[in-house]
């Protein structure tokens, strides 16, 4: 079993979450390394030669286990996200991230002879306001938030499910994912590129800041992130559980904000507000592992390319 470079070539991967803004750039890389992506899809699919698509849900446990029956591994993205809508809704999001996750793992292991492969994407955010930067992956944990909480659950019960033997599987932790592929950006104004780049357009009034400007954030290109979770499929070992940090560019907010506003050329007015319960200062990832066991190195992640990207993606689709 290869445990880096680059993946095995030809494998059937199923890829939860395969619609969304990372899904959509994992299944294009995939079919680049030579795979065959299935992606699954709550409701739009969009139009990727050479993609099959399933409709479902991973919490239905029959469906899920017809779908996996005959993948070489699965790549899994779906979750609820949110930081700040979390604390509103916490059942919710153990319920989708991590009920999700163990009906992953009891089908998975039900082919325990196959010991298929299991990539998951987890956040940055599981560490502790308390950690030393850049944060490796032996840094302990300490989740202050429901959302952080419910992607560490999950993790552990990954973690022990292949110390069964039954899998092989790999935990990229991401620091923020931004930048586009082409009209392809980041949907989500919650979030402080396409959110700056909305307002730069004019479509939103104005950026909600919190705090005064100085955390400090790590951000990966949408296309980097997903070639990580491509090259962590090659280290996926039966009865291991592997953890990496994925992170590629540190930056303050106000400094996201004034290239934003150098890339657009418009301005861009802000509100403060102050730092919501468990908001973590500065949040950077030593990506030591990554570089060493996957061979990955982020190549499209400054923050001038993260912000012309997703600039071009807004201004692609101004009414949306």
């Amino acid at each position: 079993m290869p445990t880096g470079g680059a993946a095995v070539g030809g494998m059937r991967v199923l890829v939860t979450g395969a619609a969304g803004y990372l899904g959509r750039v994992v299944v294009r890389q995939l079919l680049l390394a030579g795979h065959k992506p299935i992606g699954v899809a709550h409701r739009a699919r969009p139009e990727i030669e050479g993609v099959t698509w399933r409709s479902g849900d991973v919490r239905d446990l029959s469906w899920l286990r017809e779908v996996t029956e005959d993948v070489d591994g699965v790549i899994h993205l779906s979750a609820l996200t949110g930081l700040r809508k979390a604390f509103d809704q916490p059942t919710r999001y153990y319920q989708t991230n991590v009920g999700g996750s163990l009906n992953l793992l009891e089908v998975l292991s039900d082919r325990r002879a196959d010991a298929p492969r299991l990539v998951s994407a987890s956040t940055l955010s599981v560490y502790g306001p308390s950690a030393r930067q850049p944060i490796a992956e032996d840094a302990p944990t300490d989740p202050r938030n429901p959302y952080v909480a419910s992607k560490l659950a999950a993790e552990q019960a990954i973690g022990w499910q292949a110390a069964t033997g039954a899998l092989g599987a790999v935990t990229l932790r991401f620091c923020t994912v931004g930048g586009a592929v082409g009209s392809h950006g980041d949907p989500d104004d919650g979030r402080l590129i396409p959110r700056a780049c909305a307002v730069a357009a004019g479509r939103i009034r104005k950026l909600d800041v919190y705090g005064d400007g100085g955390t400090v954030r790590d951000f990966v290109h949408v296309v980097d992130a997903a070639d990580a979770l491509v090259a962590a499929l090659s280290a996926c070992e039966p009865g291991h559980h592997r953890v990496f940090n994925i992170g590629a560019t540190a930056a303050r907010v106000i400094d996201v904000i004034s290239m934003a506003r150098s890339v657009t050329g418009h301005e861009i007015p802000v509100t403060h507000h102050p730092l919501p319960p468990g908001e973590i200062r500065e949040l950077r990832a030593d990506t030591t592992k990554a570089r060493e066991m996957l061979f990955w190195r982020p190549r499209r992640s400054n923050l001038a390319r993260l912000v012309a990207d997703q600039w071009h993606a807004e201004t692609a689709h101004p009414a949306h």
